[in-house]
């Protein structure tokens, strides 16, 4: 797309994820001349739904949480019709399965393993006491702490091996994408503190709803879809119909994209995570919650339309199962078996609906990680991300808003 000569905006964000429409919004309610170019036909970036077959499919396992501070203060929630999880989770194990859930809302549930000799008291104890932290604490401590692996911090919380290898690993590993929880522990304790503090949901329309109710809010002739960046010229970006003239530009990209548009940005290495979406006749858990197992076969598996019913367009159940990685034939089926066990119910009959694969899922987190990334890559450049942040939602919008901050500071 040209414009007509000697235009130049202010300031030209390239890429509508969380990050860039979030710092879209910050600079036009500044009053800035913004233009926000994505290069997919509509907004979202990784977040995203497909259609198929009549089913709502997330790009990926998605969970939209309640608590964090920037979807609160920019999104109308009610509008996005949610409906929660279970708080908690189900762990398959060898003895059958176990139910954790948060003590402050579901004390039975500690007091059952406890009957049943489950799991030991000093397990449960640690476990109320790391979760009373989180809840009370002020978040500012637990950024403050000295950070190490969440290994390590979960042995110094006092977790037997047994309680960290049957419970944390395999619910950990699906939300850090990784199976050895290298993951920094200072992103464990936020992450933590966000489930206990706020509800775990979907959208009635779709994880992709979320980045269309922000889209929806921005002035419009912002927004401009199907503007594929090419490259970052002297003064502005150039798209494959011409040269966008701007002050500044801001790339909120996924990492590899914004590595490729700025040379010398050095990117976290990223995780790979394949969902896949079967189609079963009749839901084999009924209720919305979270199965793990704990011999990590495969990351997590829920029944969606437990959750949001709305997401099948027959009346059958839809489950979501997410993996590491790219698993070939081979590996589904052995996924197909482990779920068999898992839910207890034969799954040859369960019937593939569709299978997605997200590169740059989430980025690596070793420790020691910054919770707070300046956006200011070079005079006039900026990045933004959940990789400059934490890879959530909360950290991409956080991290659009930061870069806003910091562009609005400099054009001044």
């Amino acid at each position: 797309m040209a414009e007509a000569p000697g235009v130049r905006h202010d300031v030209v964000v390239v890429g509508a994820g969380a990050a860039g429409l979030a710092c879209a919004a910050d600079l036009a309610a500044a009053g800035l001349d913004v233009r926000l170019l994505e290069a997919e036909d509509t907004v979202g970036g990784r977040i995203r739904t497909d259609r198929v077959n009549g089913f709502t499919t997330d790009r990926g396992f998605q969970v939209f949480n309640t608590s964090y501070p920037q979807v609160r203060r920019r999104l109308d929630l009610p509008a996005l019709f949610l409906r929660p999880f279970t708080p908690g989770v189900l762990v398959h194990t060898d003895g059958g399965r176990l139910r954790l859930a948060d003590p402050t809302r579901r004390p039975r549930d500690g007091i059952g393993l406890l009957a049943g000799r489950r799991v030991k008291p000093r397990d449960l104890l640690a476990f109320g006491a790391l979760s009373a932290r989180a809840v009370l604490a002020p978040a500012s401590r637990l950024r403050a702490r000295p950070d190490v692996t969440t290994r390590t911090a979960l042995a110094e919380a006092g977790f037997s091996e047994d309680f960290v290898e049957t419970f944390f690993r395999p619910f950990l590993s699906g939300v850090f994408l990784e199976d050895s929880l290298e993951t920094s522990a200072r992103f464990f304790h936020l992450v933590w503190r966000s489930m206990l503090r706020g509800t775990l949901c979907l959208p009635r329309d779709g994880i992709g709803a979320v980045p269309a109710q922000l889209a929806a809010g921005l002035p419009r002739g912002l927004l401009l879809t199907s503007s594929p960046v090419t490259e970052l010229g002297p003064d502005g970006v150039v798209l494959g119909s011409g040269e966008l003239r701007a002050r500044a530009v801001v790339v909120a990209t996924g990492a590899g994209a914004a590595a490729r548009l700025l040379p010398g940005l050095v990117p976290a290495p990223e995780r790979i995570v394949t969902t896949l979406y079967h189609a079963v006749e009749r839901s084999p858990l009924p209720e919305p919650i979270l199965l793990v197992d704990a011999r990590r076969r495969f990351l997590n598996t829920c029944v969606l339309t437990e959750v949001q019913p709305g997401y099948s367009g027959d009346g059958r159940s839809l489950v979501s199962t997410s993996v590491l990685g790219t698993p070939g034939p081979v590996e589904e089926a052995a996924v197909l078996k482990a779920l068999a066990e898992a839910y207890g119910t034969d799954t040859g009959t369960w019937e593939p609906v569709h299978r997605v694969t997200v590169r740059g899922a989430l980025p690596a987190m070793a420790p020691p990680l910054s919770l707070s990334r300046t956006s200011r890559f070079a005079p006039g450049r900026y990045v933004c991300g959940d990789h400059r942040a934490t890879g959530s939602l909360q950290g991409a919008l956080a991290s659009g808003s930061r870069a806003a901050r910091e562009v609005i500071a400099d054009l001044e």
